[in-house]
């Protein structure tokens, strides 16, 4: 298939400014790129008045299941541009396994019902090889799910062999082709590790050649200790570090916090350690309802929590801060914490509102209590809890990409993110509020996220690249997701084009098999 586009403005993905010229596709490779192509093709596009960019790299989502489980996977992410993204990220991953209901109740808010038959890194690769997949994937190891493989939600010491088991699993993940490996220190049992069991792991990303893409311990009140820590693993493992979704937390902490991580970061960069983040547009996040229990309860069995002394202990421990754990309730107060997603039919009417206003005259630890009783952590939630004037910081950074963090755990609310994320950024941050030119944010979506996890053949219009390519009017482009409505699909992509082949036109995806498993 040879697909030439013509009179489009081609922004390459490398931050340059955008140049006049036409495009050939030939067998999913940019063949050419120049004036005035005359060359045969089976398909003319006539891109004048539009933009002609690299398809856009989300390299971190958690659709680990959903691109083989959800019959429609591939329809909003192509809709919003996204043709390359990486799982596994902030430490959660189907796999490695022990094939248990605790470990499938807890990444269930995060990545969905489960899918049987993958049990390890071999699996999993062998199945994402065999998906008809509309964009491509890669996937980097998640230190919390090799953690659990080894000892469970065990919160003690592991053992040299227990650590070496981990480091087996990890090397087995970048043997099949793992990007990296990615951290959820904020998350069980990964709370638990020490820095020397992380560094360990790290290490076997290093001697891979991947990326340490990290979800660090805290991003409120102990952001920059948190930050210091991640920078001290790199270090001692000679790793690449990605700090995911960079932010500041936590109103006492906006317009502070953040520009103290900031020089934490700029100094190790100088100092030889290459530290780089990524981040969304939004002003809110979106986690799991066990990450507002404070660790040391967070081994509790739910039952625990239906009853006096459960819900006095956990009322307790939310009316003090914690040294390098994010009191979120203190912190942002619960009208700031809303409800997403739930698993029992009788709890949905709580999804969309916050704990505050579900809790009325009662006190709202007590319906924090009751939905850790009956549904342990399959709930989802959004935390109103960042400045704007931090994200906007965070987002001119010159080593600062785009992502969505979009979660797949299903709810009537999910985060808008998951519909919106790319055509928000260039909306926004682009055309209404000015911020960067669009070649640069293009750049940040593209080019720069591809090359951060090694994905070197994509993320720029160069010949003898992939051909991911996407054609549309960048003031056209419009998200329709918001957190009152937001299962609503982008607007305004001419063209998706997805290894060579047209995925999507007009806002019609016609494709869902384009896509490749960025794997050995």
């Amino acid at each position: 298939m040879r697909i030439l586009i013509k009179n489009g403005r081609l922004y390459d993905g490398s931050g340059d400014a955008p140049m006049m010229a036409d495009l050939l596709t030939d067998g999913g490779i940019i063949a050419k790129i120049g004036a005035g192509l005359t060359d045969d093709a089976d398909e003319v596009i006539d891109a004048s008045g539009l933009a002609v960019t690299p398809g856009f790299v989300d390299i971190h989502r958690h659709c680990d299941l959903a691109l083989m489980r959800d019959p429609d996977f591939g329809e909003l992410e192509l809709r919003q541009g996204i043709t390359s993204t990486i799982v596994g990220n902030c430490g959660l991953a189907p796999v490695p396994t022990r094939n248990d209901a605790a470990f499938d109740e807890y990444m269930e808010p995060v990545l969905g019902e489960v899918v049987g038959g993958l049990t390890d890194y071999l699996s999993y690769t062998a199945a994402l090889k065999a998906a008809k997949l509309p964009i491509n994937v890669g996937y980097l190891a998640a230190a919390g799910a090799v953690r659990y493989a080894v000892k469970g939600f065990d919160p003690s010491p592991c053992s040299e062999d227990e650590i070496n088991a981990q480091r087996a699993l990890v090397a087995q993940a970048m043997a099949c082709g793992a990007k990296g490996l990615s951290l959820g220190i904020m998350y069980k049992p990964e709370c638990y590790m020490s820095l020397a069991e992380h560094i360990a792991l790290a290490e076997e990303a290093a001697r891979f050649g991947g990326v340490l893409s990290t979800h660090i311990r805290g991003e409120g009140n102990s952001l920059v200790q948190s930050v210091k820590e991640v920078i001290q693993i790199a270090r001692a493992a000679n790793v690449r570090l990605n700090i995911s979704h960079f932010k500041a937390t936590g109103i006492s902490n906006w317009h502070s916090a953040v520009y103290e991580a900031i020089d934490c970061i700029n100094a190790a960069r100088a100092e030889g350690t290459e530290v780089t983040v990524d981040l969304y547009p939004y002003a809110g996040g979106a986690t799991t309802l066990l990450s507002l229990v404070p660790p040391s309860l967070q081994q509790q069995d739910p039952a625990f929590f239906a009853t006096d002394l459960g819900r006095d202990a956990l009322k307790a421990e939310l009316e003090r801060e914690h040294e390098g754990w994010d009191n979120m309730a203190k912190s942002i107060g619960w009208e700031r914490i809303i409800i997403s997603s739930v698993s029992m039919a009788s709890h949905s009417a709580y999804q969309g509102k916050n704990l505050q206003e579900i809790a009325g005259s009662a006190h709202p630890v007590d319906m924090l209590a009751e939905l850790l009783a009956t549904e342990g952590n399959r709930v989802g939630v959004i935390l109103m809890s960042m400045s704007w004037d931090d994200v906007h910081a965070i987002a001119n950074l010159p080593y600062a990409a785009l992502i969505s963090d979009a979660l797949y755990g299903g709810g009537e609310n999910p985060h808008p993110r998951l519909y919106g994320a790319f055509p928000k950024a260039i909306r926004e941050w682009v055309h209404e509020q000015k911020r960067m030119p669009l070649e640069t944010m293009i750049w940040k979506m593209t080019g720069m996220p591809a090359d951060r996890v090694g994905m070197g053949d994509r993320g720029r219009l160069q010949a003898g690249k992939r051909a991911d390519i996407l054609v549309f009017d960048p003031k056209m482009l419009r998200d329709r997701a918001t957190y009152a409505q937001p299962r609503q699909m982008a607007t305004g992509m001419h063209t998706v084009i997805v290894n060579g082949v047209k995925a999507a036109q007009n806002d019609t995806v016609n494709c869902l098999s384009a896509g490749v498993a960025l794997v050995k």
